[in-house]
C-alpha cells in the first residue's frame, strides 16, 4: 500500500494495513489515524510514536509485553520471525541459546516485559552484548529504552510495508 492510499483509508482499512507494525497493538494505527494526511513515512512514523509516548503507563506496558523473547522458539509474528532471523537468531548454538535463555529470564525478572533490540543489521552478537549490557539499568531507563527499541522496531516495519507509488 502507498502513503496516498493509507492517507485516504477509512480507519478500518488503515489499522488493517498497519495494525501489525506496533506488535499486536493495533490502538497505535488506530490513534495516529486521527493525524492524516502524512506527507512522508516519518511523519507516519512520528505521529504512531507520539501515540504510543502519549499511551497511559498501563498501555505502554502492554505494548511491551506484546512482543516475543528475542531467539525463543516460542510462535512469534511473520514480522517477529524475519527480523530475529535475518539477526542469525534462528541458528544459535546450543551453548548461545541457552545464554539468551538465561538473559531473557533474568532481564523479564527484573523489568517485567520482555529484552526489546530492533535486531536489523545487527548479529547475534550484538543482541547478546547489549542484552547482559542492559541488565544494569535502571527500570524507569530500560522503559524508556525498550519504548526507542519498539519505535525503530516499527520504523523498518513501515519502510517495508509502505511502497513507493508509481512514477
Amino acid at each position: 500500500m502507498t502513503l496516498i492510499e493509507l492517507n485516504a483509508s477509512d480507519r478500518d482499512r488503515f489499522v488493517a494495513a498497519l495494525g501489525w507494525v506496533f506488535e499486536h497493538s493495533p490502538w497505535v494505527a488506530e490513534r495516529a489515524w486521527e493525524r492524516r494526511p502524512f506527507a512522508s513515512v516519518g511523519e507516519l512514523h512520528g505521529a504512531m510514536v507520539a501515540e504510543v509516548l502519549a499511551a497511559r503507563h498501563e498501555e505502554q506496558m502492554a505494548l511491551l509485553r506484546a512482543h516475543p523473547d528475542l531467539g525463543t522458539r516460542a510462535r512469534m509474528s511473520d514480522a517477529s520471525t524475519g527480523e530475529q532471523a535475518g539477526a542469525g537468531l534462528d541458528g544459535l548454538t546450543m551453548a548461545e541459546f541457552d545464554r539468551l535463555q538465561e538473559l531473557n529470564s533474568a532481564y523479564r525478572a527484573r523489568f517485567g516485559f520482555p529484552f526489546l533490540f530492533a535486531v536489523k543489521g545487527s548479529t547475534k552478537h550484538d543482541v547478546l552484548g547489549a542484552l547482559a549490557g542492559r541488565l544494569s539499568a535502571s527500570p524507569d531507563d530500560e522503559v524508556a529504552e525498550a519504548l526507542r527499541q519498539v519505535s525503530r522496531i516499527a520504523s523498518f516495519r513501515l519502510e517495508d510495508a509502505i511502497s513507493s507509488p508509481a512514477s
